[in-house]
């Protein structure tokens, strides 16, 4: 029996005794105090040894679906789940996702996230899957969603953690990506802070909400988190897509000194400095391949299917000068199609689950001044 079903039985579990009718008027405070039981039985475990077990557990189970047991462990009780984050948080810097907070952490560090990305054509909606194994037709682990609404002269993408529930105005809402009437400027909204002291931005286009604020725990507006533009072709010339993005990205636990867990509100989402950090990517370039008269770029067999949307994003050498040379050996985020309706993603640090998503979500959808 796996560990989480262990942990989900646990108050179901009776010894093999002969039992006496119970009045129905006691059966409501007889049932809450065995809960009340249980619960003290397990969150009255040493703290060293409950810290062994969690951090054993955390150590073994790194890949999905067996991560699934480390959730378990944070749904035993409220200490259980105080533990379970702390190990976790300390272990951020491998990029593992184990809660939705995760997903707005930076990737890993060695080896990237292969994840896959399933289009929806008459709804116009995203769905991205951690990949789980190394089949393209393998949904794997659903992680977020993310629809488009035509708003007036701009279109948004809202990405939401619920794939049934794409609003504003939803708990599972994490964030949208907005462009411009003609589709080439993209604006990325975090639905939180993304450090102590962010104040959203000013705008129609930033605001969570029209009318007025349903909640002071819900923030009515939206905060920048980064850009992606797509550089005008007016001379149509030969070549791919030319972009670039500046993003504002999170900084690991590994690499801040000082941090106390006071840090962390109960909701798990992380709240850093106010010193983030900055990237400036830009796409590979490209080569022409004589004998096959087109744009090649080596995805190393994670793209079958040539198409304007296939990009690879590499750090700018110079962050200063977003234009300049980029670091063309370590590739930070790569896109591309396999299928009618199936692309992959694969990113690392310093993108986070849900910039890398929305940056892909902006390759979408036809640019013509760009093309």
């Amino acid at each position: 029996m796996s560990l989480s079903k262990v942990f989900l039985s646990r108050k179901f579990s009776r010894s093999f005794k002969v039992t006496t009718p119970i009045d129905p008027s006691d059966a409501a405070e007889r049932s809450s105090g065995e809960d009340s039981t249980h619960c003290n039985a397990w969150s009255n475990m040493l703290p060293e040894l409950l810290g062994e077990i969690i951090r054993r557990v955390e150590v073994t189970e790194e890949q999905w679906p067996h991560r699934q047991n480390v959730v378990a462990c944070a749904c035993v009780c409220k200490r259980w789940r105080d533990i379970t984050r702390q190990i976790v948080r300390s272990h951020s810097h491998k990029g593992t996702i184990t809660f939705p907070s995760c997903l707005k952490q930076p990737g890993p560090c060695d080896l990237p996230h292969q994840c896959l990305i399933k289009r929806n054509k008459k709804t116009s909606t995203f769905y991205l899957y951690l990949a789980l194994t190394p089949s393209f037709t393998d949904k794997g682990k659903f992680l977020l969603a993310g629809r488009r609404y035509r708003c007036g002269t701009h279109t948004e993408y809202i990405i939401s953690l619920d794939a049934d529930d794409l609003s504003q105005g939803s708990n599972a809402y994490v964030g949208k990506l907005s462009s411009d009437f003609l589709g080439t400027n993209f604006t990325i909204y975090d639905s939180k802070p993304p450090h102590s002291g962010a104040k959203p931005s000013s705008g129609r286009t930033s605001r969570r909400f029209t009318s007025k604020q349903i909640s002071p725990e819900v923030p009515a507006g939206n905060f920048e988190v980064g850009q992606v533009f797509y550089k005008f072709n007016l001379l149509k010339s030969r070549g791919p897509r030319r972009m670039v993005c500046s993003l504002k990205c999170p900084i690991s636990s590994s690499s801040s000194s000082g941090e106390s867990s006071d840090s962390i509100p109960p909701d798990g989402h992380k709240m850093y400095s106010r010193e983030h950090h900055h990237s400036i990517l830009k796409n590979k370039a490209p080569r022409w391949h004589e004998n096959l008269q087109c744009w090649c770029l080596n995805f190393h067999g994670r793209v079958t299917v040539a198409s304007v949307k296939n990009f690879q994003l590499v750090a700018v050498v110079d962050q200063s000068q977003p234009g300049g040379k980029g670091d063309e050996e370590m590739v930070l985020l790569q896109f591309g199609k396999v299928g009618d309706d199936t692309f992959t993603m694969d990113y690392r640090q310093p993108l986070s689950a849900f910039q890398a998503f929305a940056i892909c979500l902006s390759s979408f959808g036809t640019k013509l001044a760009c093309e």
